[in-house]
This record gives structure tokens, sequence and C-alpha cells, in this order.
């Protein structure tokens, strides 16, 4: 807008060295630009639909009869942010190293931070366009958040998800005291990325699914062993192999048989195997020093 009074013969806008509007005539071809208003108070013009190329200065040229006399606006375009760039979903291996990139625009420029999608994730972990994480574990998998800001619009935001890939982990294998012909259960619980695959064994000879009065029931985090009526064949030592392509991990656990009520005692990390370190945790078969030596004596 430019204010005038009756003075004023002649006006005119420019738009830097261009004219854009003399009098009620327009000089320039944009269609984006009109005339709003020319009274004896006020010469305005509008530009629509503005881009960041419309942004400089815009000046309001009146004659009046002494002396020509000017008023300059300058317009600053304002451009919500908006990511044009960042990195796809990646799957790694625990230990490797990641690099996560994203590239925003906006005026005046976004401010870029990144945050863990995380319960335990606590505010921002970067205030740049780029997130570098070192020796990565498995606890730092998840989605990662880039957001970006400039308070012109709310925040945008896009997500990475991070995959971080290990060998299995054998977090609970218990052993089981069941009386025969009564129902049995071993089971074997493992965290791995990719999911691990199960296998049962006894002693050195593998059960395979199907096989008579056996149900092999494997699961993305853990295998289940049923036996449907107990024989006394069916007591010994039995072990659990988790596998994927990083590694695998086996535990030991035993069948045995009690008199009445089922109980069931944990191997606990003591009979986990570590496939990879072909080294066996102690304390493995502590669990024999709750039974009963006449027990011990009848059934070993």
């Amino acid at each position: 807008r430019c204010s005038v009074d009756n003075r004023v013969t002649r006006v005119a806008w420019l738009n830097r060295s261009s004219i854009l509007y003399a009098g009620n005539d327009k000089w320039c071809l944009d269609p984006r630009v009109v005339l709003l208003a020319n009274t004896k108070t006020q010469y305005s013009i509008q530009i629509q639909d503005v881009d960041v190329y419309d942004e400089g200065p815009y000046t309001c040229s009146v004659q009046t009869d002494n002396h020509p006399k000017t008023s300059r606006v300058h317009l600053i375009v304002q451009v919500s942010p908006k990511i044009t760039e960042i990195s796809s979903d990646i799957s790694i291996n625990e230990g490797g190293n990641v690099s996560l990139t994203c590239i925003a625009t906006g005026r005046p420029d976004p401010t870029i931070t990144w945050r863990h999608i995380s319960p335990k994730a606590v505010g921002f972990i970067s205030e740049d366009e780029y997130l570098e994480i070192t020796g990565i574990t498995r606890e730092q998998s998840g989605e990662y958040e880039c957001s970006a800001s400039n308070d012109v619009a709310a925040p945008v935001v896009q997500r990475v998800k991070v995959t971080v890939n290990y060998p299995p982990y054998i977090s609970d294998a218990k052993s089981s005291g069941v009386p025969v012909g009564q129902k049995g259960i071993l089971l074997c619980e493992a965290s791995a990325v990719p999911s691990a695959d199960f296998q049962w064994y006894k002693d050195d000879k593998r059960l395979a699914e199907g096989q008579k009065g056996l149900k092999v029931e494997n699961k993305a985090f853990f295998s289940r062993l049923t036996f449907f009526n107990v024989s006394e064949q069916d007591y010994g030592n039995y072990t659990c192999v988790a596998s994927n392509q990083l590694g695998n991990t086996n535990a030991s656990m035993i069948l045995y048989v009690v008199n009445g009520v089922d109980v069931s005692v944990s191997a606990g990390p003591g009979a986990v195997h570590d496939g990879n370190s072909g080294a066996w945790r102690r304390g493995g078969c502590l669990w024999l020093l709750a039974l009963p030596l006449a027990q011990l004596a009848r059934h070993f």
C-alpha cells in the first residue's frame, strides 16, 4: 500500500528497476500482479500466489506539483520447511556404523533435529542434518525422527527405520519335572534379529515335527516342545538350538520324573551354551541340588 494525498498528480509502482503499474496502466506481464486501489488517498497493488522470486524492494513513486517522492518497502517471503532428502530405512549388523542424512529447505533456513523414538531416549540426539552412530547396539534399533522447523509453520517430520541384526541369545530355558503319563512342556526363549530358527535334540538325535507323541511349536521368539503322554523313554537331556545367519547358541534342559504336582526348574543363564564361543557357562547343573537323592538314584 502507498498512501497519497490530493497534491499527487502521477503514481507508479516499481519492482527494482521494472515498472509494474503507472497510474491505472499495467506495465508488467505477470498476471499475479493486480491493481487494488488508485484513489485520492491510496495507491496499492497485490501480488497473488507469492513465491521466493518476488522477494526484494518495491518502490512507490509519486509526482507532486513541486517534486517527485518515493517510498520503499522490502518484501520478505517466508517458506514453510520441507524435507527434500532423507535416508532410506537401513539394516545393519550390531557393532556397525550408521550415517543418516536429512536435508530440508525453507525461508528462513530450518533447524534440523534428530531423535530416537524410544521409551529410553531423552531429548534430541543430534541438532544437525547428519546423524552418526558408531558401534551401534541392539538397544539403538528402531525409528529415528528428523524434524525440520523454522517457525513459519508447524515442523515437518519424517522417520527412518534402523534395524540392528544380532545373533541369537537364549534368555530362558527351563528343565521340567513331569509324572509318567502326564503332559510335559520344555520351553526355549531366544532373542535375535532376524528371528531365530529353532531345532530340538534329544542327546544327539534331532526331533522332527510331527513325531509321535510330540509337538514342536516355533514362534518368532520362542520354541515349545510338548509331550502329550510322557513315558519313561521321554526322560533325559534335551538341547534347544537357536540360529540365524549371524550365529547360533544352544541351551540344555532335562525332562525328569516327579510324583504328584508338576514342577519346573530354570536352567537359567548357566545352562546356555554360546554356539559362537563354544563355551558353557557355569551353573548349568545346579538344578540337580534340588532333587531328592532317592530320585537321583532311581533315575540316573
